[in-house]
């Protein structure tokens, strides 16, 4: 008895898996037909902007909160290095 129940219980999770699967490949054809949108260029309109996003006189602020630098990895490792050398918990 206890079979049967296990058999009954293994086929309908296996039917639910599968019509899930079947469901997401039809959604994923759909989303793929309508064609890829660039939204690098779309301005976010103020009214809806973050708080970090205006300043201490309410206006928004419309410039790169944050720049990041990129540079080589032997500059990257040197530094390192040397941040790693200078800390009190290092033995020389």
């Amino acid at each position: 008895m206890v079979q049967i129940i296990y058999i009954l219980a293994f086929t309908l999770l296996s039917i639910f898996a599968i019509s899930n699967l079947i469901r997401s490949m039809i959604a994923l054809s759909q989303n793929d037909s309508r064609g890829y949108q660039d939204n690098r260029n779309r301005r976010v309109s103020p009214q809806y902007a973050h708080p970090e996003l205006w300043d201490k006189d309410g206006k928004y602020i419309d410039e790169p909160l944050m720049v990041i630098k990129s540079i080589n990895v032997d500059d990257a490792r040197s530094r390192l290095d040397a941040l790693y050398n200078s800390s009190p918990s290092s033995e020389k």
